[in-house]
């Protein structure tokens, strides 16, 4: 994939472990819950849109670690994002 140096590459699929990891606690325990209440629709909304381009941007210059992060992650914020504009869609019936 990428043409960094073996060091670097592993720095950067650490450095987005971590991310990504510390992102999972929450993410299960709104998804186990389904209150999205303490979530911000439009901070959600842009989280969720940054994690798409980073992807994105991981695909067109072929950096594997963002590539994996950030297919996680967007796995994820999708499915609560989801949530949360179903939880907002219904209050405003």
């Amino acid at each position: 994939m990428s043409s960094h140096p073996p060091a670097i590459a592993a720095l950067g699929y650490l450095a987005a472990s971590l991310t990504t990891v510390s992102f999972f606690p929450q993410a299960i325990k709104t998804i186990r819950s389904g209150d999205t209440r303490g979530i911000s629709l439009r901070m959600y909304t842009l989280f969720t849109a940054g994690i798409a381009l980073w992807g994105v941007y991981g695909l067109l210059t072929r950096d594997g670690p963002l590539i994996a992060a950030n297919a996680i992650t967007l796995l994820t914020a999708g499915v609560i994002l989801e949530r949360k504009l179903r939880a907002v869609l219904a209050e405003r019936r």
